[in-house]
């Protein structure tokens, strides 16, 4: 059997195990929340090293990237330095040909693009090949980086727009400690909703959940979102607040769907690799499991 452990920086109440049936190997599932504390993730990846076949790191991405630079943060190489035996990864690898994928299936298998719809992407340098697939449906896609990471009054319009101004500050914000970036724990929990007129005035609203969650408005009437990772709770939240439709890029495993990172290192392990795959590998494994996008109607 194949054992995959995802050890995030995100809050327990999120932690979960399955065991599903994939390419004729059972495999293993299970996913630890540490509720914040790195040292908590760091102890947990030096207990399980060498004793499953492949880690995903959650709730901390190791890179940032601007198109075609990516930059390491300081605080994720920290903890991905504690496995020595078992390959660790953090979805990168496979976010941003996964996040391609969902959305051209969205646009030649259903009408969410045909009219050009506004799009919100809260946060293209953690999601590019979804912002790039975005920008190629000819939808208007503001990008959320500077508006949600940093507070700032800055919408994008464009890829090359965030592309100069990325290479400005993402040296600088990859020293920074991760929690100024990004809810972790309990934070994950919290709403603080923040420039919600832009979620309000799109129809479409992509990125990672927990964004979505912390900065999102109470109510989202009719509109359609597009994410990863979301538990029961996380669907009766969006439902409760009016979202429509609700799109994962990962696939339901007994009532959720799992982050990137895990399903990364779950095709890592199905593979027996020691490391990230390469672009061809991931996107035939994606084919031979036939992994489309999740769409579940809320209203």
């Amino acid at each position: 059997m194949k054992h995959v452990l995802g050890i995030s920086l995100g809050s327990s109440q999120r932690d979960h195990a399955v065991t599903v049936n994939l390419m004729g190997e059972e495999c293993k599932i299970e996913r630890f929340g540490t509720d914040g504390d790195m040292k908590r993730m760091i102890a947990l990846i030096q207990e399980y090293d060498g004793k499953v076949d492949a880690f995903g790191l959650g709730g901390i991405d190791l890179y940032v990237f601007a198109e075609d630079k990516r930059y390491v943060i300081r605080d994720a190489r920290k903890i991905t330095q504690a496995a020595k035996l078992t390959p660790i990864v953090d979805g990168s690898g496979l976010k941003h040909i996964l996040d391609r994928r969902a959305i051209e299936y969205l646009a030649a298998n259903t009408e969410i693009f045909k009219e050009r719809p506004k799009v919100l992407l809260t946060c293209a340098m953690d999601r590019l090949g979804m912002a790039q697939a975005l920008f190629e449906t000819g939808s208007d896609v503001t990008l959320g980086d500077f508006l949600y990471i940093l507070n700032l009054p800055l919408p994008l319009k464009s890829l090359k727009s965030l592309s100069r101004l990325a290479r400005l500050i993402a040296p600088i914000v990859v020293q920074l400690p991760f929690s100024m970036l990004y809810p972790t724990g309990e934070k994950q929990e919290d709403r603080k909703p923040r420039q919600a007129k832009y979620f309000l005035e799109n129809d479409i609203i992509a990125g990672d959940f927990h964004f979505l969650k912390r900065y999102m408005p109470p109510e989202l009437p009719g509109k359609i979102v597009i994410t990863n990772t979301v538990t029961r709770d996380d669907i009766r939240c969006l439902k409760e607040c009016g979202v429509k439709t609700l799109i994962t890029t990962t696939p339901e495993m007994d009532g959720r769907s799992f982050g990137t990172n895990i399903l990364e290192a779950l095709l890592i392990s199905l593979a027996g690799s020691t490391r990230e795959l390469s672009r061809e590998q991931y996107n035939q494994m994606l084919e031979d499991l036939k992994i489309t996008p999740r769409i579940e109607e809320l209203q």
